[in-house]
Protein backbone atom coordinates (compact mmCIF):
# COMPACT_ATOMS: atom_id res chain seq x y z
CA UNK A 1 0.00 0.00 0.00
CA UNK A 2 1.78 3.30 -1.12
CA UNK A 3 0.82 6.35 -1.52
CA UNK A 4 0.16 7.62 -5.15
CA UNK A 5 3.72 9.75 -5.31
CA UNK A 6 5.29 6.56 -3.89
CA UNK A 7 6.44 8.27 -0.69
CA UNK A 8 4.90 7.30 2.47
CA UNK A 9 0.79 7.99 2.99
CA UNK A 10 0.61 11.14 5.01
CA UNK A 11 -1.35 10.61 7.99
CA UNK A 12 -3.65 12.54 9.50
CA UNK A 13 -4.80 11.01 12.97
CA UNK A 14 -7.42 13.32 14.36
CA UNK A 15 -8.78 13.27 18.01
CA UNK A 16 -10.09 14.24 21.11
CA UNK A 17 -13.03 16.48 20.33
CA UNK A 18 -16.10 18.40 21.86
CA UNK A 19 -17.88 15.27 22.90
CA UNK A 20 -18.20 13.92 26.43
CA UNK A 21 -15.87 11.79 24.87
CA UNK A 22 -12.81 13.34 24.52
CA UNK A 23 -10.67 11.76 27.04
CA UNK A 24 -11.58 8.54 25.36
CA UNK A 25 -11.10 9.78 22.03
CA UNK A 26 -7.48 10.60 23.10
CA UNK A 27 -6.93 7.58 24.92
CA UNK A 28 -7.73 5.17 20.89
CA UNK A 29 -5.53 7.84 19.44
CA UNK A 30 -3.15 7.06 21.86
CA UNK A 31 -3.33 3.36 20.95
CA UNK A 32 -3.31 3.96 17.22
CA UNK A 33 -0.28 6.53 17.19
CA UNK A 34 1.87 3.81 18.71
CA UNK A 35 0.55 0.92 16.16
CA UNK A 36 1.22 3.38 13.25
CA UNK A 37 4.67 2.04 11.52
CA UNK A 38 6.19 5.02 10.75
CA UNK A 39 8.29 3.75 7.75
CA UNK A 40 4.74 3.69 5.58
CA UNK A 41 3.09 6.71 7.41
CA UNK A 42 4.02 9.93 7.63
CA UNK A 43 1.84 11.33 10.58
CA UNK A 44 -0.11 14.43 11.60
CA UNK A 45 -1.32 14.17 14.67
CA UNK A 46 -4.05 16.75 15.07
CA UNK A 47 -6.23 17.93 18.42
CA UNK A 48 -9.42 19.20 18.69
CA UNK A 49 -9.74 20.60 21.78
CA UNK A 50 -12.78 20.83 24.29
CA UNK A 51 -13.93 23.82 22.59
CA UNK A 52 -13.36 23.22 19.26
CA UNK A 53 -9.75 24.63 18.14
CA UNK A 54 -7.90 22.70 16.23
CA UNK A 55 -3.97 21.97 16.94
CA UNK A 56 -1.14 20.00 16.02
CA UNK A 57 -0.69 17.87 18.87
CA UNK A 58 2.29 16.02 20.36
CA UNK A 59 2.98 12.83 18.27
CA UNK A 60 3.52 11.02 21.62
CA UNK A 61 1.20 7.74 22.69
CA UNK A 62 2.47 7.98 26.48
CA UNK A 63 0.82 11.41 26.42
CA UNK A 64 -2.64 10.19 25.44
CA UNK A 65 -3.72 7.64 28.25
CA UNK A 66 -5.80 7.31 31.44
CA UNK A 67 -3.39 7.12 34.46
CA UNK A 68 -6.17 7.35 36.92
CA UNK A 69 -10.13 8.16 37.76
CA UNK A 70 -9.15 11.70 37.62
CA UNK A 71 -5.99 11.90 35.49
CA UNK A 72 -7.78 11.62 31.84
CA UNK A 73 -6.21 12.82 28.69
CA UNK A 74 -7.32 15.67 27.00
CA UNK A 75 -5.66 17.65 24.23
CA UNK A 76 -3.64 20.79 24.57
CA UNK A 77 -5.31 23.68 23.21
CA UNK A 78 -2.79 25.95 24.02
CA UNK A 79 -0.70 24.40 20.88
CA UNK A 80 -0.28 25.76 17.73
CA UNK A 81 -2.99 26.00 15.54
CA UNK A 82 -3.55 24.12 12.36
CA UNK A 83 -6.29 23.96 9.51
CA UNK A 84 -7.38 21.50 6.74
CA UNK A 85 -7.13 23.39 3.63
CA UNK A 86 -8.68 22.79 -0.05
CA UNK A 87 -5.57 22.10 -2.41
CA UNK A 88 -5.44 21.74 -6.20
CA UNK A 89 -4.57 18.02 -5.44
CA UNK A 90 -6.59 17.29 -2.37
CA UNK A 91 -6.48 18.84 1.46
CA UNK A 92 -3.52 20.36 3.36
CA UNK A 93 -2.37 21.25 6.63
CA UNK A 94 -1.68 24.71 7.71
CA UNK A 95 0.10 25.42 11.25
CA UNK A 96 -0.38 28.77 12.22
CA UNK A 97 1.33 30.07 15.46
CA UNK A 98 1.46 33.97 17.01
CA UNK A 99 5.16 34.35 16.32
CA UNK A 100 6.00 33.06 13.29
CA UNK A 101 3.91 33.12 9.69
CA UNK A 102 1.69 30.11 8.70
CA UNK A 103 3.30 27.01 7.01
CA UNK A 104 1.90 24.23 5.07
CA UNK A 105 2.89 20.98 6.38
CA UNK A 106 1.78 19.19 2.62
CA UNK A 107 -1.04 17.75 1.63
CA UNK A 108 -2.75 15.05 3.42
CA UNK A 109 -3.53 11.31 1.86
CA UNK A 110 -5.96 10.20 4.54
CA UNK A 111 -7.72 11.30 7.79
CA UNK A 112 -7.72 8.73 10.53
CA UNK A 113 -11.03 10.40 12.53
CA UNK A 114 -10.98 8.55 15.98
CA UNK A 115 -13.46 11.00 17.37
CA UNK A 116 -16.58 9.34 19.58
CA UNK A 117 -19.33 11.01 20.12
CA UNK A 118 -21.47 13.74 18.61
CA UNK A 119 -19.10 16.25 16.36
CA UNK A 120 -17.30 13.85 15.36
CA UNK A 121 -18.84 10.37 14.95
CA UNK A 122 -22.06 11.37 14.05
CA UNK A 123 -21.27 12.93 10.26
CA UNK A 124 -20.38 16.29 11.12
CA UNK A 125 -16.04 15.72 10.75
CA UNK A 126 -16.92 13.49 7.90
CA UNK A 127 -18.99 16.15 6.02
CA UNK A 128 -16.58 18.14 6.44
CA UNK A 129 -13.85 15.43 5.33
CA UNK A 130 -16.29 15.34 1.85
CA UNK A 131 -16.17 19.03 1.12
CA UNK A 132 -12.39 19.15 1.82
CA UNK A 133 -12.07 16.22 -0.50
CA UNK A 134 -9.96 14.40 1.11
CA UNK A 135 -10.23 10.73 1.88
CA UNK A 136 -10.88 8.82 5.45
CA UNK A 137 -11.24 5.82 7.89
CA UNK A 138 -14.69 4.63 8.49
CA UNK A 139 -18.54 5.26 7.43
CA UNK A 140 -19.74 7.99 5.72
CA UNK A 141 -21.79 10.82 6.24
CA UNK A 142 -25.36 9.43 6.39
CA UNK A 143 -24.17 6.18 7.96
CA UNK A 144 -22.12 7.84 11.42
CA UNK A 145 -25.30 10.03 12.13
CA UNK A 146 -27.95 7.41 11.46
CA UNK A 147 -25.60 5.24 13.71
CA UNK A 148 -24.78 7.94 16.14
CA UNK A 149 -28.56 8.73 16.76
CA UNK A 150 -29.99 5.43 18.50
CA UNK A 151 -33.53 6.96 17.80
CA UNK A 152 -33.04 6.76 14.20
CA UNK A 153 -30.87 3.61 14.08
CA UNK A 154 -33.62 1.65 15.57
CA UNK A 155 -35.81 2.71 12.82
CA UNK A 156 -33.58 1.79 10.37
CA UNK A 157 -32.71 -1.72 11.65
CA UNK A 158 -36.45 -2.17 12.13
CA UNK A 159 -37.22 -0.95 8.67
CA UNK A 160 -34.34 -3.80 7.62
CA UNK A 161 -36.44 -6.71 9.60
CA UNK A 162 -33.81 -6.89 12.67
CA UNK A 163 -34.73 -7.18 16.09
CA UNK A 164 -34.62 -4.71 18.75
CA UNK A 165 -35.83 -3.43 22.22
CA UNK A 166 -38.74 -1.71 22.49
CA UNK A 167 -38.43 2.38 22.96
CA UNK A 168 -39.46 5.90 23.03
CA UNK A 169 -37.84 9.13 22.99
CA UNK A 170 -38.23 12.52 25.07
CA UNK A 171 -36.94 15.70 24.30
CA UNK A 172 -36.25 18.34 26.50
CA UNK A 173 -38.70 20.54 24.63
CA UNK A 174 -41.42 17.82 25.63
CA UNK A 175 -39.88 16.70 28.85
CA UNK A 176 -40.42 20.79 29.97
CA UNK A 177 -43.90 21.03 27.89
CA UNK A 178 -45.79 18.01 28.81
CA UNK A 179 -43.11 15.78 30.83
CA UNK A 180 -46.34 13.80 31.81
CA UNK A 181 -46.95 12.27 28.32
CA UNK A 182 -43.31 10.91 28.42
CA UNK A 183 -44.14 8.96 31.77
CA UNK A 184 -47.32 7.63 30.08
CA UNK A 185 -45.61 6.25 27.32
CA UNK A 186 -42.38 5.22 29.80
CA UNK A 187 -45.06 3.21 31.60
CA UNK A 188 -46.49 1.37 29.02
CA UNK A 189 -42.98 -0.20 28.33
CA UNK A 190 -42.77 -0.67 31.88
CA UNK A 191 -39.87 -1.09 34.26
CA UNK A 192 -36.82 -1.76 34.61
CA UNK A 193 -35.85 0.81 31.93
CA UNK A 194 -32.41 2.19 30.83
CA UNK A 195 -32.32 5.88 29.61
CA UNK A 196 -29.81 7.59 27.89
CA UNK A 197 -28.40 10.50 25.77
CA UNK A 198 -30.01 9.43 22.47
CA UNK A 199 -26.03 10.54 20.88
CA UNK A 200 -24.05 9.65 23.48
CA UNK A 201 -21.62 6.79 23.46
CA UNK A 202 -18.83 5.41 26.39
CA UNK A 203 -21.97 5.00 28.61
CA UNK A 204 -22.02 8.91 29.45
CA UNK A 205 -24.91 10.03 30.84
CA UNK A 206 -26.84 6.52 31.02
CA UNK A 207 -28.95 4.72 34.49
CA UNK A 208 -31.35 2.57 35.33
CA UNK A 209 -34.86 3.19 35.96
CA UNK A 210 -35.83 1.02 38.40
CA UNK A 211 -39.39 2.52 39.00
CA UNK A 212 -41.13 5.24 38.17
CA UNK A 213 -40.32 7.24 40.97
CA UNK A 214 -36.45 7.25 39.48
CA UNK A 215 -37.49 8.19 36.02
CA UNK A 216 -37.13 12.26 36.52
CA UNK A 217 -33.70 12.48 37.58
CA UNK A 218 -32.61 9.65 35.15
CA UNK A 219 -33.55 11.91 32.25
CA UNK A 220 -32.71 14.65 34.00
CA UNK A 221 -29.47 13.22 34.17
CA UNK A 222 -29.27 12.22 30.49
CA UNK A 223 -30.46 15.59 29.57
CA UNK A 224 -27.53 17.04 30.64
CA UNK A 225 -25.46 15.43 27.61
CA UNK A 226 -28.46 15.39 24.86
CA UNK A 227 -31.78 17.11 24.10
CA UNK A 228 -32.88 13.63 22.94
CA UNK A 229 -32.98 11.15 25.25
CA UNK A 230 -33.85 7.48 24.70
CA UNK A 231 -35.18 5.27 26.94
CA UNK A 232 -35.67 1.15 26.33
CA UNK A 233 -36.93 -1.55 27.95
CA UNK A 234 -34.18 -3.19 30.13
CA UNK A 235 -33.04 -6.32 28.97
CA UNK A 236 -33.65 -8.10 32.01
CA UNK A 237 -31.05 -11.49 31.98
CA UNK A 238 -29.32 -10.86 29.21
CA UNK A 239 -25.60 -11.32 27.90
CA UNK A 240 -24.03 -8.62 26.59
CA UNK A 241 -22.19 -9.95 23.23
CA UNK A 242 -20.63 -7.90 20.69
CA UNK A 243 -19.46 -8.48 16.47
CA UNK A 244 -16.58 -6.62 14.96
CA UNK A 245 -17.37 -6.19 11.52
CA UNK A 246 -14.91 -4.85 8.43
CA UNK A 247 -15.28 -3.97 5.09
CA UNK A 248 -12.55 -6.33 2.38
CA UNK A 249 -10.55 -5.41 -0.02
CA UNK A 250 -12.62 -6.84 -2.06
CA UNK A 251 -15.77 -5.17 -1.39
CA UNK A 252 -17.07 -8.67 0.95
CA UNK A 253 -17.83 -7.67 4.49
CA UNK A 254 -16.01 -9.82 7.31
CA UNK A 255 -17.00 -10.48 10.79
CA UNK A 256 -15.27 -11.58 14.17
CA UNK A 257 -15.98 -14.14 16.73
CA UNK A 258 -18.06 -12.60 18.86
CA UNK A 259 -16.90 -11.88 22.83
CA UNK A 260 -18.87 -11.25 25.83
CA UNK A 261 -18.63 -8.86 28.14
CA UNK A 262 -19.46 -10.22 31.79
CA UNK A 263 -19.27 -7.37 34.74
CA UNK A 264 -17.96 -8.65 37.98
CA UNK A 265 -17.89 -5.97 40.13
CA UNK A 266 -20.43 -4.01 41.77
CA UNK A 267 -21.57 -2.47 38.84
CA UNK A 268 -25.12 -3.05 37.55
CA UNK A 269 -24.43 -2.40 34.13
CA UNK A 270 -21.34 -1.71 31.54
CA UNK A 271 -20.96 2.13 32.90
CA UNK A 272 -18.04 4.27 32.12
CA UNK A 273 -15.92 3.16 35.20
CA UNK A 274 -16.16 -0.68 33.84
CA UNK A 275 -15.14 0.35 30.35
CA UNK A 276 -12.53 2.46 30.93
CA UNK A 277 -10.56 2.38 34.18
CA UNK A 278 -7.93 -0.62 34.79
CA UNK A 279 -8.61 -1.30 38.46
CA UNK A 280 -12.32 -2.18 37.62
CA UNK A 281 -13.52 -5.66 37.50
CA UNK A 282 -14.66 -6.43 34.24
CA UNK A 283 -14.04 -9.86 32.07
CA UNK A 284 -14.26 -9.63 28.67
CA UNK A 285 -14.28 -13.11 26.95
CA UNK A 286 -13.09 -13.69 23.60
CA UNK A 287 -14.36 -15.67 22.18
CA UNK A 288 -17.48 -15.94 23.57
CA UNK A 289 -18.87 -19.33 25.46
CA UNK A 290 -21.94 -19.30 23.11
CA UNK A 291 -23.17 -22.45 21.01
CA UNK A 292 -22.33 -22.68 17.71
CA UNK A 293 -25.45 -21.66 15.68
CA UNK A 294 -25.70 -18.51 18.10
CA UNK A 295 -22.36 -17.62 17.05
CA UNK A 296 -23.08 -18.31 13.27
CA UNK A 297 -26.58 -15.93 14.10
CA UNK A 298 -24.82 -13.43 15.19
CA UNK A 299 -21.85 -12.53 12.68
CA UNK A 300 -25.02 -12.81 9.97
CA UNK A 301 -27.06 -10.32 11.87
CA UNK A 302 -24.30 -8.03 12.57
CA UNK A 303 -23.69 -8.22 8.78
CA UNK A 304 -26.76 -7.52 7.86
CA UNK A 305 -27.14 -4.42 10.34
CA UNK A 306 -23.70 -3.14 9.27
CA UNK A 307 -25.51 -3.33 5.46
CA UNK A 308 -28.64 -1.71 6.33
CA UNK A 309 -27.03 1.10 7.78
CA UNK A 310 -25.19 1.64 4.88
CA UNK A 311 -21.85 1.17 7.00
CA UNK A 312 -18.33 1.59 5.62
CA UNK A 313 -14.69 0.71 7.24
CA UNK A 314 -15.67 -0.82 10.31
CA UNK A 315 -18.26 -0.75 12.70
CA UNK A 316 -18.94 -2.96 16.18
CA UNK A 317 -22.28 -4.33 16.56
CA UNK A 318 -23.63 -4.89 20.07
CA UNK A 319 -26.24 -7.46 20.94
CA UNK A 320 -27.82 -8.52 23.64
CA UNK A 321 -28.64 -12.29 24.01
CA UNK A 322 -31.90 -13.11 25.66
CA UNK A 323 -32.43 -15.69 28.48
CA UNK A 324 -34.77 -17.49 25.60
CA UNK A 325 -31.62 -18.02 23.08
CA UNK A 326 -32.77 -15.24 20.64
CA UNK A 327 -30.54 -11.96 19.88
CA UNK A 328 -31.38 -8.90 19.73
CA UNK A 329 -29.56 -5.43 18.01
CA UNK A 330 -28.98 -2.77 21.31
CA UNK A 331 -26.16 -0.62 18.61
CA UNK A 332 -24.33 0.19 15.99
CA UNK A 333 -20.69 1.89 16.69
CA UNK A 334 -19.23 3.28 13.67
CA UNK A 335 -15.58 4.41 15.60
CA UNK A 336 -15.24 1.60 18.34
CA UNK A 337 -12.78 2.36 20.92
CA UNK A 338 -9.01 1.51 20.10
CA UNK A 339 -7.96 1.58 23.57
CA UNK A 340 -6.05 -1.09 25.32
CA UNK A 341 -9.28 -2.50 26.92
CA UNK A 342 -11.50 -2.24 23.85
CA UNK A 343 -13.20 -4.97 22.39
CA UNK A 344 -13.25 -4.58 18.79
CA UNK A 345 -9.22 -4.81 18.83
CA UNK A 346 -9.52 -7.90 20.55
CA UNK A 347 -11.92 -9.53 18.66
CA UNK A 348 -9.99 -9.24 15.51
CA UNK A 349 -6.88 -10.25 17.22
CA UNK A 350 -8.92 -13.58 18.19
CA UNK A 351 -10.31 -13.70 14.43
CA UNK A 352 -6.73 -13.54 13.21
CA UNK A 353 -6.11 -9.94 12.65
CA UNK A 354 -3.88 -8.06 14.82
CA UNK A 355 -3.69 -4.54 15.91
CA UNK A 356 -1.40 -3.31 13.14
CA UNK A 357 -2.72 -5.14 10.41
CA UNK A 358 -6.20 -4.32 11.67
CA UNK A 359 -4.95 -0.43 11.08
CA UNK A 360 -3.24 -0.81 7.93
CA UNK A 361 -6.40 -2.19 6.52
CA UNK A 362 -8.82 0.26 7.64
CA UNK A 363 -6.26 3.44 6.06
CA UNK A 364 -5.71 1.15 2.83
CA UNK A 365 -9.81 0.68 2.67
CA UNK A 366 -10.31 4.50 2.85
CA UNK A 367 -7.73 4.57 0.16
CA UNK A 368 -9.36 2.96 -2.08
CA UNK A 369 -12.69 4.78 -1.70
CA UNK A 370 -12.82 8.00 -2.72
CA UNK A 371 -14.80 11.01 -1.88
CA UNK A 372 -18.33 11.94 -2.77
CA UNK A 373 -21.54 9.70 -3.58
CA UNK A 374 -20.85 6.36 -3.95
Amino acid sequence: MNAPTGRRIRLAVVFGGRSSEHAISCVTAGSVLKALDRERYDVIPIGIAPDGRWVLEADDPDRHRITGPDQLPAVDADRASVTLSRTSTGAGVVVSEPSSPPRELGDVDVVFPLLHGPWGEDGTIQGMLEMAGVRYVGAGVLASAVSMDKAYMKVVLVAAGLPVLPWTTVTAREWETDPAAARARVAELGYPAFVKPARGGSSIGISKAHTADELDECIEAALLHDPKVLIEVSAEGAREVECGVLESLDGGVDTTVPAEIRITGDHEFYDFEAKYLPDEATALDVPADVPDEVATELRSLAAQAFLAVGCEGLARVDFFLMPDGSLVVNELNTMPGFTPLSMFPQMWAATGLDYPALVDRLIALALQRGTGLR
